[in-house]
């Protein structure tokens, strides 16, 4: 069904932007086998804007969504996901022209979940996160991936401490410094960036 929000906005130089309340797109992680992050990309179909590249599922924003709901409905129609499975972790704003703005939404889900193309996607896939530049992006996402990328951080924990079963995920620190929290090894030399990672762990 379409939305309101399901039309163009125009920038003060006249150039068009899919969303007329904005768009969003989610940027879902999931560990591999290995404890390392892959995301969820689309390989977008080549009647599309940028067809043939590859980039988030998202859309247009609806008037009365937010960007996470907006970017959690866009992946449950582009992709398959379900919602329930995924938790939000941080909203970024990745590009504004002042009428218009693109939110990405990041979030983690506690394994590569089973996905599904609809007439959007030629494709869908988890992504090593280190092989993500490998593939043709879409120019957006190619433009906003380097704030979005996370760096590895282990965290010293006890094997009985209860916050392991919360890792690995990514944690935000700072507001835009994204991180792949794991757990470590507990005589691992704690540092400040592992205290700041542990003191946002539940549990």
């Amino acid at each position: 069904m379409r939305g309101d929000g399901d039309g163009w906005a125009f920038s003060a130089t006249g150039a068009r932007y899919w969303g007329r309340f904005g768009a969003a797109g989610l940027l879902l992680r999931a560990p591999l086998a290995d404890g390392t992050p892959a995301v969820l990309l689309q390989h977008r179909a080549w009647w599309s804007h940028q067809g043939g590249t590859w980039a988030l599922p998202g859309g247009a924003r609806d008037s009365h969504e937010t960007p996470e709901q907006a970017a959690v409905r866009e992946a449950g129609e582009e992709a398959g996901v379900p919602a329930h499975r995924v938790a939000v972790r941080a909203a970024l704003i990745t590009a504004d022209v002042g009428t218009w703005t693109y939110t990405t939404v990041v979030a983690d889900a506690t394994e590569p979940l089973t996905v599904r193309p609809n007439q959007e996607s030629t494709e869908l896939r988890w992504v090593p996160e280190s092989q993500v530049t490998e593939l043709p992006l879409h120019s957006g996402f190619a433009t906003s991936w380097p704030r979005l990328r996370t760096a590895v951080a282990a965290v010293p924990l006890d094997p009985d401490d209860e916050r392991r079963r919360h890792l690995p995920r990514t944690v935000v620190i700072e507001s835009e410094m994204f991180l792949w929290a794991t757990a470590g090894e507990p005589d691992l030399q704690p540092s400040r960036l592992s205290e700041a990672i542990s003191e946002l762990l539940p549990g």
